[in-house]
């Protein structure tokens, strides 16, 4: 990939206690565009994320993001510094209105408007900013949570599984949303939806048992008759 990389990973390895699950993973990503990270489930990718991200201590390795080292960093520092995160689950306040996810998501931005930004992205939630987050369907929840990462004005969003539980009909729409970030972003994504996350990416990585098993363009990897290998379960 290009040298000029906003974000450099080496020889990272990580876990929970005694369990490691990341073993000398080493990537980058540019200053734009997509990286996909694929791989069966179990492989490592929510883990790699969520050390990227500062919620889990990494054992061994560097993360320089923006040209500074941030493993030792927590999580709410990365955040100034531009990393943006989706994870899985738990991505929004149930109990709270949109309009109130929003308001926190933007709690930083001068702006005094600044949440028009997330529903000029995903018009659907302006139908729907007195509802209680908790209540909306699982697309609806996943934009909210997109929008909310976007108010932060990241320059580098992870985002793990996020059309997990979503009808078909509503992924193309985050995916479209998901494009568009890309081309102003850095977005790397995890995705259950291989077709779509090779679409969506310019390049990938593909990860079996904590460990790069596989890299290379978007279409190369696409192409490559070991990615069947690896994602098989």
């Amino acid at each position: 990939m290009s040298d000029a990389a906003l974000l450099t990973v080496q020889d990272l390895n990580a876990g929970y206690g005694r369990s490691q699950v990341l073993f000398d993973v080493s990537l980058t990503a540019p200053a734009r565009g997509g990286v996909a990270i694929l791989g069966r489930n179990g492989a490592g990718k929510s883990t790699l994320l969520r050390t990227l991200f500062g919620e889990l201590p990494p054992l061994s390795g560097a993360i320089v993001f923006s040209g500074a080292p941030v493993g030792a960093m927590p999580a709410e520092e990365r955040i100034r510094r531009g990393l943006g995160y989706v994870p899985q689950e738990y991505a929004i306040f149930s109990k709270l209105s949109v309009r109130e996810n929003l308001v926190l998501g933007a709690i930083r931005q001068p702006k005094r408007n600044a949440i028009d930004d997330a529903l000029d992205f995903f018009p659907k939630l302006a139908q729907r900013l007195d509802q209680t987050a908790g209540t909306l369907s699982g697309g609806e929840r996943k934009m909210l949570a997109i929008g909310r990462a976007i108010l932060g004005r990241p320059r580098l969003l992870m985002l793990d599984e996020p059309t997990e539980g979503v009808w078909v009909g509503v992924i193309e729409e985050i995916a479209d949303r998901l494009r568009l970030l890309s081309r102003e972003m850095t977005v790397i994504l995890v995705e259950q939806h291989i077709e779509l996350a090779l679409d969506l990416a310019d390049y990938a990585y593909v990860m079996d048992r904590g460990r790069i098993a596989l890299e290379g363009t978007a279409s190369a990897v696409k192409s490559d008759p070991a990615l069947i290998t690896h994602l098989a379960p």
